[in-house]
C-alpha cells in the first residue's frame, strides 16, 4: 500500500513526513521536490513515476500532499484517501495553510497514526476520529475571514469595500465563448454547444448598482419582444440552457423580472457562465477529402470555409490534420498560410494568421506511407480546428448596461462603457 506520506509548502520544504515502509528512503522526499514542485515545466499529471516509485499528489492552497509507494496500488483509492486526509484536517483546524500545519503538527501526526496503519487506510470518518482524538486544532484567522465575520454580522457587502474613487468611471464587459463541434465528413452536425462567460472589469466609484440585459429568449418573451414571425429576419433572441451567476447578482430579481442586477466587485470578475445548444452560428466549416492510393500513398485535400460577415476578420486559425503512424514523408501545397508536417505529433499543422468572412482556403497533401505488416486499419482521427473570431457564436447580444449611483454625483451617461465579443474554438472537430 502507501509507503510514505509527505506534506510540502510552496518552496518544497517538508512540513510533515511519515514513512510506513522500509522501501521508501529519504531520497524520495528530494525526488518529489526536484521533479514536481521545482520542475521547470508545469507538471500536469497528478501521478509521477520516478525510479520505480509512484508519487500521487494533490494541492490545497500552497500545500502539497504527496503519497509515495513502490507497489502497484489502486490510484483512485490513493487520491480518495488524500482528499479525505485534507477534509479531516480542515474539520480540525480550518483552512489548510502553512501556519496552520506548523501550529498543529502534533495533531496531524496523531491523525495520521489513527488513519493509516502500516500504509493501509483505516478510518477517515471525521465524527469517529473526533471521539478518539479530542484535541482542538489551533485556527489562525486571516484578515479576510475576520472581515467576512464582520460583514455577516453587520450586513455589509463583503465583495466590495466602501470609499472607492476613480477619476474616470469605466466599465468593460467581455462576452467570451468556446465553440464545441463534432461534424461528420458529409457536413452533418453531430453535436454542438457553446460554453460562454461574461467577464466584467469594473472601475467605478462608490457603491454603484448595475443592470445588465441580454437577448435571452425568456427575458424578451416576458417583455413581449420575442422572435419575429418573419423568417427573413435574423434571430433576435437566444435560448440559454443553463447559467450560473457571481454571488453579487440579486437572484430574486432575476427570477421575478429576468433582469441581472448587481453591485460589482472592484476590478475584474466573472459575472455569469452560460451554455447554449440551439441556433449556433458555426464560424468555420471544414470539408475533408482523404483518399488512399494503394498501400503506400494517401492524398489529402482539406477546404476551410468561413461562415461569417465579410467585414469580420478571423484570427489565429490552426488546422491539425492527422496522419497514419507509418507516415514516411509528406508533401504539402497551400496557397494561404503556412503548413508543416510534424512527425512527433503525426499531424500536418496548417496555420493562417487572418481570414475574412465568406472566404475559403485549401490545402493539398501527398502522404507517403511505409509498407507495414500491420493489418489493422487506420482509425482516421478527426481534423481539429483552432480559431478566434470577434463575435458571439451563440448569438448573445448585450441589450443594455446601466449604472446607478445615487450617493455620488455621476449618472449612467458619465460612465464610459466598453463591450467586446470573442468566440474561440473549444473542441472543434470534423471527422474525415
Amino acid at each position: 500500500m502507501i509507503g510514505g506520506m509527505f506534506m510540502y509548502n510552496h518552496k518544497g520544504e517538508v512540513l510533515i513526513s511519515r514513512v510506513f515502509r522500509d522501501d521508501i528512503g529519504r531520497n524520495a522526499v528530494d525526488a518529489f521536490r526536484v521533479n514536481v514542485i521545482h520542475a521547470r515545466q508545469q507538471v500536469r499529471s497528478p501521478v509521477t513515476n520516478m525510479a520505480r516509485t509512484s508519487f500521487f499528489h494533490i494541492k490545497r492552497g500552497n500545500i502539497w500532499f504527496a503519497a509515495v509507494t513502490k507497489q502497484n496500488v489502486n490510484a483512485a483509492m490513493v487520491f480518495e484517501f488524500l482528499m479525505k486526509v485534507s477534509d479531516v484536517m480542515s474539520s480540525y483546524f480550518g483552512k489548510i495553510t502553512e501556519d496552520n500545519v506548523k501550529n498543529n503538527f502534533v495533531l496531524i501526526y496523531e491523525l495520521l497514526d489513527e488513519i493509516l496503519d502500516y500504509g493501509y487506510p483505516q478510518n477517515t470518518d471525521t465524527g469517529i476520529l473526533k471521539t478518539f482524538i479530542t484535541q482542538q486544532g489551533i485556527k489562525s484567522q486571516t484578515k479576510e475571514e475576520q472581515s467576512q465575520i464582520t460583514n455577516q454580522v453587520t450586513g455589509q457587502i463583503g465583495w466590495r469595500r466602501e470609499g472607492i474613487k476613480y477619476r474616470r468611471n469605466e466599465l468593460f464587459l467581455d462576452v467570451l465563448e468556446n465553440v464545441n463541434l463534432l461534424m461528420s465528413p458529409q457536413g452533418q452536425v453531430l453535436s454542438a454547444h457553446v460554453a460562454g462567460r461574461v467577464v466584467i472589469k469594473s472601475y467605478l466609484s462608490g457603491m454603484p448598482e448595475c443592470k445588465f440585459g441580454m437577448n435571452d429568449k425568456l427575458m424578451l418573451d416576458r417583455q413581449g419582444k420575442g422572435e419575429s414571425s418573419d423568417p427573413t429576419k435574423t434571430k433576435t433572441s437566444i435560448a440559454i440552457d443553463d447559467c450560473t451567476f457571481h454571488q453579487c447578482v440579486k437572484l430574486s430579481k432575476f427570477e421575478s423580472e429576468r433582469s441581472i442586477s448587481f453591485i460589482p466587485p472592484d476590478g475584474e470578475f466573472e459575472l455569469m457562465k452560460y451554455r447554449t445548444t440551439k441556433d449556433i452560428s458555426l464560424p468555420f466549416r471544414i470539408i475533408p477529402l482523404v483518399r488512399e492510393v494503394g498501400r503506400t500513398k494517401m492524398e489529402v485535400k482539406v477546404v476551410v470555409k468561413s461562415n461569417f460577415k465579410p467585414s469580420i476578420l478571423g484570427q489565429k486559425i490552426e488546422v491539425r490534420i492527422p496522419t497514419p503512424l507509418n507516415t514516411s514523408g509528406v508533401q504539402v501545397l497551400c496557397m494561404k498560410g503556412k503548413a508543416k508536417y510534424k512527425a512527433s505529433e503525426n499531424a500536418i499543422v496548417w496555420k493562417i494568421k487572418r481570414m475574412s468572412g465568406m472566404k475559403e482556403a485549401q490545402i493539398s497533401a501527398e502522404v507517403e506511407l511505409l509498407p507495414g505488416a500491420e493489418k489493422k486499419k487506420w482509425a482516421r482521427p478527426p481534423i481539429s480546428l483552432n480559431f478566434e473570431v470577434p463575435f458571439a457564436a451563440s448569438g448573445l447580444k448585450v441589450r443594455y448596461l446601466k449604472v446607478f449611483e445615487p450617493k455620488l454625483n455621476y449618472s449612467d451617461h458619465d460612465v464610459i462603457k466598453w463591450v467586446r465579443y470573442i468566440s474561440r474554438s473549444g473542441l472543434y472537430e470534423t471527422r474525415c
